[in-house]
């Protein structure tokens, strides 16, 4: 099969794109006034200038610098700061929900029969099935965001923060679906056999046919360039770092030999990622495969052994939830301190908009795009309403956020008082988890990071396997660390990577939607059957 025939499907666009676009642009609009309407007052815009201790290194003030931009935000009477990347982020995911017919509703079912396998054809292009495609970039963000950062953002908002989170989840579904979409469909397919796929193709080459390749170079270039930084700092030396951190806590503390040795771990870190990625995308899926499961029975089953032994109370918890996000109880700021905090976690933790997954599931073995769009809507919904929901739940049944040190604790040590006050051998699971999620994210990164940098080298593969040492070696690094402005640059380059990616989405806006409407009208009309059905 050649590149081009996955770009070749043309049907006509489905109802009125005017229409569309006008009740799109009419929800953003509501969207936008309510919450400058709830929000409190006054909203002030502070200075982005940021401040620096005197002996602050010039590293410190650019990454202070780029934190500061990337992060800016107008501040609600002081209470909260409604950081402009995150409203970028979900007025994205509206966008994509109702350009495209709520997708993530229409093909939830459809997504459940192609992980099951049922059109999968062994013989298509690819090196992953769907569902190893799936595992690589669910074991990307489930990670310590799903136990840190929503014991935080409870804190912080309240119960009703879980309902705002589960909100965004359900839209960023369909923006991670569009951007998977596209990785598959502009994918490079090279003679050996394997691929390279991701934002910095579809930007480069979709661009490139609307008439736009100077764009569409830049837009892939700049891309790639903030993979690489993420890979390194936020994808790997923060998740070694944290890692060690839950290992060393649990041996004896600071003061025993891990605790003195920090680097013994990230050596042994270093070895188990570097034996896993030097088979690249294939060897990385068949671990992820076996891992994401593992990691989400183990977690999840002791937040099920938390909310069984607490059964009477979830309807209270549910109850908390649904009042905290219309009235803001127990949040500062109010309905929309709760609302913000609540999507700020959801885009911080499922990674909807980025393009970073579109890296993993262009490997997948398929002939038509849209089948890894739909795979790709499972994520959120995985890693955001699943995984966020339960340790939410966790945390609200067992009143850990009502512990007045709970903002001061840090997430980790508020996720870990919530179960222990029930389950007093927690914190050696959730040390496990940790050490496992840690594990999965950092290998998940080397191959996105790999990618960027083979991208920008002609899909080099000696630039591909230079970057895997420096990424190990970073590995190392981040054990023994203290991170600081170092994980504040490397989330910053995360969050750079919406800013060329989604331009680039809401430019193939009707390629998006003409893909998937073909896709659908074949399933239909049964000329797409289930591959037992082709024989």
């Amino acid at each position: 099969m050649g590149e081009n025939t996955m770009r070749d499907s043309e049907t006509p666009q489905m109802g009125s794109a005017t229409k569309t676009l006008g009740i799109i642009g009419a929800v953003v609009a509501a969207f936008y006034v309510v919450i400058f309407a709830l929000s409190p007052k006054p909203i002030t815009f502070p200075s982005p200038v940021p401040e620096f201790a005197p002996d602050a290194t010039l590293f410190d003030k650019v990454s202070g610098w780029i934190t500061g931009l990337v992060f800016y935000g107008p501040s609600a009477n002081g209470e909260y700061t409604i950081r402009i990347v995150v409203i970028w982020l979900i007025t994205a995911a509206i966008f994509f929900t109702i350009w495209l017919g709520f997708i993530n509703v229409r093909g939830f079912k459809h997504a459940i029969d192609l992980v099951r396998g049922k059109y999968s054809d062994p013989n298509d292009a690819g090196e992953v099935s769907h569902f190893q495609a799936l595992a690589t970039a669910v074991s990307g963000t489930v990670g310590l965001g799903n136990i840190a950062g929503v014991a935080i953002a409870i804190a912080i908002g309240g119960p009703g923060a879980t309902f705002w989170m589960i909100v965004a989840g359900f839209l960023g579904m369909s923006l991670k679906a569009a951007e998977c979409m596209l990785g598959v469909k502009y994918r490079q397919e090279h003679a050996d056999g394997t691929v390279s796929g991701g934002p910095m193709y579809y930007l480069r080459d979709a661009v490139k046919d609307l008439g736009k390749p100077g764009l569409g170079k830049g837009l892939a270039a700049f891309f790639a360039v903030c993979m690489i930084g993420g890979a390194v700092g936020g994808g790997n030396m923060f998740q070694s770092n944290q890692a060690t951190a839950q290992i060393v806590s649990q041996v004896g503390g600071e003061e025993s030999f891990l605790g003195r040795n920090t680097w013994i771990m990230g050596l042994l870190f270093a070895a188990a990622v570097g034996a896993v990625i030097i088979g690249g995308i294939k060897s990385i899926a068949k671990v992820t495969e076996k891992i994401v499961p593992f990691m989400a029975v183990l977690y999840l089953g002791a937040c099920l052994i938390v909310l069984v032994g607490s059964f009477g109370e979830i309807p209270a918890a549910f109850g908390s939830i649904l009042d905290g996000a219309f009235t803001g109880e127990g949040a500062a700021g109010g309905i929309i301190g709760a609302l913000i905090v609540g999507f700020q976690r959801a885009a911080f933790s499922n990674e909807a908009g980025l393009g970073s997954a579109s890296v993993a599931h262009s490997a997948v073995r398929t002939k038509e795009p849209a089948t890894e769009g739909f795979v790709a809507l499972l994520e959120p919904f995985i890693d955001t309403i699943v995984i966020c929901t339960m340790t939410a739940l966790t945390i609200i049944i067992t009143k850990a956020y009502l512990d007045p040190a709970a903002s001061e604790l840090g997430g980790v040590a508020l996720t870990s008082n919530a179960f222990a006050s029930v389950l007093p051998w927690f914190p050696k699971v959730l040390a496990v988890a940790v050490v496992l999620f840690a594990f999965s994210t950092m290998i998940s990164w080397s191959y996105y990071g790999m990618k960027a940098t083979g991208y920008l080298f002609g899909d080099n593969p000696l630039a591909e396997n230079v970057f895997k040492v420096i990424f190990l070696g970073f590995t190392v690094l981040g054990s023994v660390a203290s991170l600081g402005s170092v994980i504040d640059f490397s989330d910053s380059m995360i969050f750079m990577m919406s800013i060329p990616n989604l331009i680039g989405l809401y430019l193939l806006r009707n390629v998006i939607r003409r893909e998937f409407a073909s896709y659908r009208a074949r399933l239909a009309s049964g000329e797409i059957k289930e591959f037992a059905d082709r024989h």
